[in-house]
């Protein structure tokens, strides 16, 4: 742990619970890097993710975005390509960036593909599936609507999945956004997360959560107050 971050903890209450202002005012004002952090949030869930039926996934468009320029490739073909290129994908084509890819080319971090690609963009699961980019059609990232798609992700739309320990970890945006606009992005997320919730998960659903920022400590959030 460095010093600096080693100052930080020792001034504040980690036990404490906050609300959402006033974690993100502190993680403000005890940002102490040179560069712009990112602020994250953990969702604690009450679901076992070892069971297939309760594993939550799914996506949101965060209202103010994340602060981060977002390189979206498409897979399509003929007028789909055109449509995809006009709406802003950085990379667009078919058998020839599945070809690259293969070779180890991943300069993007957003992948959408129309469903006639899929019989080629299925040769990439085991390399686009690890990393989160594989597109999905309940993510909204297999679609014939590649327009749309593309201005979402370029927008600031953001995938989610709880990891083994039942916890989901989201980019709220950056600690040099307004405190309101890191706050909407939250309500966003959780009432996202809230909606997700599967049938089969039972008791209290959202059971803790806590935000931090890259270099910064982790806040625990009083859930309770949370308007959503």
């Amino acid at each position: 742990m460095g010093k600096k971050l080693s100052a930080v903890k020792e001034k504040l209450d980690l036990l404490k619970e906050y609300s959402l202002e006033e974690a993100i005012d502190i993680l403000k004002e005890n940002s102490y890097t040179k560069f712009d952090e990112t602020v994250e949030m953990a969702i604690n869930l009450g679901v076992d993710p070892k069971k297939s039926d309760q594993v939550v996934r799914g996506s949101v468009v965060l209202p103010n975005g994340t602060g981060k320029k977002v390189r979206v490739l498409v897979f399509a073909k003929g007028e789909k390509e055109k449509e995809a290129r006009d709406a802003g994908a950085d990379y667009v084509g078919a058998e020839d960036l599945v070809e690259k890819i293969q070779q180890g080319w991943l300069e993007f971090d957003r992948a959408i593909a129309t469903p006639d690609m899929m019989s080629q963009v299925g040769k990439l699961g085991k390399i686009l599936g690890p990393r989160g980019l594989m597109p999905n059609p309940k993510l909204g990232t297999v679609t014939f609507d590649v327009a749309k798609a593309v201005k979402e992700a370029k927008a600031g739309k953001i995938e989610y999945r709880t990891d083994k320990a039942g916890v989901v970890h989201v980019p709220l945006g950056k600690v040099s956004f307004e405190r309101d606009k890191i706050v909407e992005n939250a309500i966003a997320v959780l009432k996202s997360v809230i909606k997700a919730k599967p049938p089969t998960s039972k008791g209290k659903y959202i059971k803790k959560v806590a935000l931090s920022s890259t270099m910064g400590p982790g806040l625990k959030i009083d859930i309770s107050n949370l308007k959503i």
